[in-house]
Parts: C-alpha cells; sequence; structure tokens
C-alpha cells in the first residue's frame, strides 16, 4: 500500500537531489524491527537506488526501489556535513 502523497517521477527527483550526499537510511523489517546506519547515496537508476554504508561491517552497497521508499518501509533523510 503506497502511503505516499508524491508521485513516482516526484521521489525519484527527490532521491537524484540526495546523490552523492550523506543519508540516514531506517529501514523497517516488520514486527516493530528497524535497522538504521548512515551512508552515502551512491547510485540513482531507473527502477531502485544504493547506499554505501559509512560503518565497515556492512558488506558492501545496499539497494532499494522507489516502491519501498513510498510505501514508507525505507525512510530517508539528510545528514549534515562536517
Amino acid at each position: 500500500m503506497i502511503k505516499s502523497g508524491q508521485t513516482l517521477s516526484q521521489v525519484k527527483s527527490f532521491i537524484q537531489d540526495l546523490k552523492s550526499k550523506p543519508v540516514k537510511v531506517t529501514v523497517s523489517l516488520g514486527r516493530n524491527k528497524f535497522v538504521s546506519f548512515s551512508g552515502t547515496l551512491s547510485g540513482v537508476y531507473s527502477a531502485l537506488f544504493t547506499v554505501v554504508p559509512f560503518d565497515k561491517s556492512y558488506k558492501g552497497k545496499t539497494s532499494y526501489s522507489y516502491s519501498e521508499y513510498m510505501c514508507g518501509r525505507v525512510k530517508l533523510s539528510t545528514l549534515k556535513q562536517a
């Protein structure tokens, strides 16, 4: 179920503006379980976007679809650059 009041093109342009900037990612795993990490939004593609975590305990980059963002499973917020 889509919770967002935004269209797909609005979501894509919002995420495109965050490309190569530091972001905080919060992922809902269901049953009130969440995973949060900080990283750099490294790639924006036609069907998904990728985030490279700052913490080395995460291996490689993670990818998420735009529908996961629109449904509220994945949340992005910008980080202040030091």
